[in-house]
């Protein structure tokens, strides 16, 4: 589809990479309309990232829609319409957080799912219910929730909720959040997370006892899913989601 912006090759992949993650959480239907973001740390650059422009669709995301930011939100390129170059600063507080404490996460997806803020509201949280929910046991984190996140303040206290470790969270009585250092296992993060919500919510209104694994089984299905992190079966989950926006929505790579 060319290079448009005429950025560097790193810059281009990454912006195609970042707005196929859009058109995949559009196409599962994650979205809110025109809020909550996608975000991405632009190569060899630690502050300065992608993210939408803000007011265009998730399905209607391409590559040269995104805008280049630094940590606070501010735009920094240059040589384009201002029309195209507005972004949600209040909306980057929270990806902000995770990009410049967490540099092994390169990608940050944030959703506000109606199964995810079902959870988020839980008290217990996430349940160890299903296989899904079980990639995250013992490997998920939980922020409460400080109102609407306009204070950059709040950053300090979501990266120490998120820990060194995690690459999930769920925000209390907002949403879902999850990363990766690639495209690739950020969607696989998300994509696993809201199914685990999504199963939930759907046994919960079974108004029957549910059934629980032994911790010594959820432990084990935990670990089983570490082991093919980062691996073939990512990038595999990855190439077979692609193909769903390839061949009808192309132009997201334009």
């Amino acid at each position: 589809m060319g290079n448009p912006l005429n950025v560097a090759q790193e810059e281009w992949q990454t912006r195609c990479d970042l707005a196929a993650l859009y058109r995949l959480v559009a196409h599962f239907r994650m979205t809110d309309i025109i809020d909550t973001h996608i975000s991405a740390r632009l190569p060899g650059q630690a502050d300065q990232f992608l993210i939408n422009r803000y007011g265009v669709m998730f399905h209607e995301m391409r590559a040269s829609d995104l805008v280049k930011i630094d940590q606070r939100g501010n735009v920094i390129e240059a040589g384009r319409p201002a029309e195209e170059l507005r972004v949600n600063k209040a909306g980057f507080t929270i990806h902000s957080a995770v990009h410049m404490a967490r540099h092994d996460l390169n990608f940050v997806i944030h959703t506000h799912t109606a199964a995810g803020i079902a959870v988020s509201a839980q008290e217990n949280g996430l349940l160890p219910i299903s296989q899904h929910a079980l990639k995250y046991y013992g490997k998920l984190s939980y922020h409460d929730y400080e109102g609407i996140a306009l204070d950059l303040d709040e950053r300090e206290r979501l990266v120490a909720d998120l820990g060194p470790d995690n690459r999930a969270m769920i925000l209390r009585n907002h949403g879902l959040l999850a990363a990766g250092h690639t495209a690739s296992t950020a969607f696989q993060e998300i994509y696993f997370l809201e199914r685990a919500c999504q199963a939930q919510v759907a046994a919960q209104a079974g108004g029957v006892p549910l059934r629980m694994p032994s911790q010594a089984v959820c432990r084990l299905t935990a670990e089983q899913y570490a082991a093919d992190a980062d691996s073939f079966y990512s990038d595999a989950f990855w190439q077979a989601s692609l193909r769903l926006v390839e061949k009808d929505q192309p132009d997201y790579r334009s």
